[in-house]
């Protein structure tokens, strides 16, 4: 069995994710403590006692959801034996989980990572006043269909296509007014659903492309080495392993289209069979099934969910 490794985004935060791993096995609590170290503050006590507006805040959900996720991963490889320049062909994360995934695979530091995606948070909240900028689901149309409709949408201002998660389940992102126009022409053209999202800025979209200039600054002052195994990219879904086309690509990623139902199925096609989504929750599992129905797709994040993962790795 050919694996991936994959690491959700935002959205996927729960007050207490990763606290039963800290609680059973040192290697967690570890992850817990540099991160909590990098930032200056117990961003762990958010996690485990809320409240969940706290923890949903931009600038901590993003940490917050690479320190679940590099926790998982420290204890795969303590308890079930994981390494993922053997396991693993791919890891490749949504839009902050990208993150995760070079963390993971080595390419930056957990402390590195934190500060950055701290950073990343904050600078993609102040890019834009508050409720100048929206965001919105279209289900039921093909990611070609709703980019058409958000270029008639935009009328002068700005409706990008943000997210392509899976087939029928695309999300658009720009000035509220464009983005709410996009909701009414989807639904015109046979849309199932178009549903406003509850966000606090517009990602992925050039609205905020101030963001992007304090990432690349940002990013220019990190080391960034080589990822044991290669990352598949939001931006191109296709892998990348060079430093500094990882860096262009992280701060391409700020404004460009999450290009996930692409990376899947590259994955895919290039052999791999099971996709393991390793922090918070499961919402890329959920869509895994929708893009390649033949990929077997599982998520880590308890200590049962490593005690079933070791079973099947050992079997």
């Amino acid at each position: 069995m050919s694996n991936a490794f994959v690491f959700p985004g935002q959205g996927s935060q729960a007050v207490g994710m990763g606290k039963a791993l800290a609680g059973n096995f040192a290697v967690a609590r570890a992850v817990f403590e540099e991160v909590d170290e990098a930032l200056g503050e117990k961003l762990s006590v958010i996690m485990w006692d809320g409240p969940i507006e706290t923890l949903t805040l931009t600038a901590n959900a993003q940490p917050a959801l690479m320190a679940a996720s590099l926790a998982a991963v420290r204890v795969l490889e303590a308890e079930a034996g994981l390494d993922l320049t053997r396991d693993a062909a791919f890891v490749a994360g949504h839009s902050l989980g990208e993150y995760s995934a070079l963390a993971a695979a080595g390419a930056l530091s957990i402390a590195d990572t934190a500060r950055l995606l701290r950073l990343r948070g904050t600078a993609m909240q102040a890019a834009t006043p508050v409720g100048t900028g929206a965001m919105a689901a279209i289900l039921g149309l093909d990611a070609d269909k709703v980019a058409e409709i958000a270029a008639e949408a935009a009328a002068g201002e700005v409706c990008d296509l943000a997210n392509d998660n899976s087939p029928g389940q695309v999300v658009v992102s720009g000035n509220a007014s464009a983005v709410e126009r996009a909701c009414e022409i989807a639904k015109r053209e046979g849309a199932s659903r178009a549903i406003l999202l509850t966000v606090s800025a517009p990602f992925h979209c050039s609205l905020i492309a101030p963001a992007a200039e304090v990432m690349r600054e940002a990013l220019a002052g990190v080391a960034v080495v080589s990822p044991v195994v290669p990352v598949v990219a939001n931006v191109t879904a296709a892998p990348v392993t060079d430093p500094d086309e990882i860096r262009a690509l992280l701060v391409r990623q700020v404004t460009s289209t999450v290009r996930w139902r692409e990376s899947v199925a590259f994955m895919a096609d290039a052999g791999v069979t099971r996709l393991v989504e390793v922090g918070s929750g499961k919402v890329l599992s959920g869509l895994t099934k929708r893009i390649v129905r033949t990929l077997t797709a599982t998520s880590v994040g308890t200590p049962e969910d490593v005690a079933a993962f070791a079973a099947v790795a050992t079997a």
